[in-house]
């Protein structure tokens, strides 16, 4: 079931943000995200898989295969209210399941579903070359990528040269997989936290304007 993490004090859009492998909404990573999100206008509730409610639980599990994860959020979707435009999100992991979802792998893409956004999105494992975009090229709603540029799981290097019609990358300076910089950078984790959203911010505009 899934959880207000930050509500905005005016909302102009609403997003269901999904969590990483090992780690729920409730971590330092996306309670951060989702403060900063609603400084800019959006609603965040967060989604822990099944799997996460039993780890949460003290039953610890891992992942089950996608098809499972992505029948969850199809039935957290249906209960989500639609007063709002809807934005799906994920980390890491959850940002594969959201783009899954949105590149029709399981069937018709729900209606109040605009667009999605990505923190850290798992290109590949790291230090393999097993890359996890064979989906993209089907993509039914337009994507925003926020990444890090010396993320393990997709660097800025390894993806200059690729791109896909319905996939935007847009590059955090010195950012790691959870966003954290280089100390040599001069930058915070919370400074590109707050990059990160006001560039989701311009993305979710764009959307509503088009629609």
């Amino acid at each position: 079931m899934a959880e207000l993490l930050k509500a905005a004090a005016s909302a102009k859009a609403r997003m269901l943000l999904c969590h990483g492998a090992g780690a729920p909404v409730q971590s330092d990573f996306c309670q951060q995200l989702a403060a900063q999100l609603a400084l800019q206008g959006i609603d965040v509730w967060g989604f822990n898989f099944a799997y996460m409610q039993q780890c949460l639980a003290g039953q610890r599990r891992p992942p089950p295969k996608m098809p499972v994860l992505i029948a969850q959020l199809q039935d957290e979707l249906s209960a989500m209210a639609t007063d709002l435009p809807l934005i799906l999100a994920g980390k890491s992991m959850g940002a594969r399941v959201v783009t899954m979802l949105c590149a029709g792998v399981a069937g018709e893409v729900p209606a109040a579903v605009k667009a999605v956004c990505c923190y850290g999105y798992p290109f590949h494992p790291p230090k393999k070359d097993s890359w996890r975009t064979g989906h993209f090229d089907t993509l039914q709603r337009p994507v925003l990528i926020l990444q890090g540029e010396r993320d393990p799981f997709g660097t800025a290097a390894e993806l200059c040269s690729l791109s896909w019609p319905e996939v935007e990358v847009s590059w955090l300076r010195s950012a790691d997989h959870d966003f954290k910089p280089l100390k040599s950078s001069g930058l915070t984790q919370q400074q590109l936290l707050q990059q990160a959203a006001q560039r989701t911010r311009r993305f979710i505009d764009d959307v509503i304007l088009e629609n």
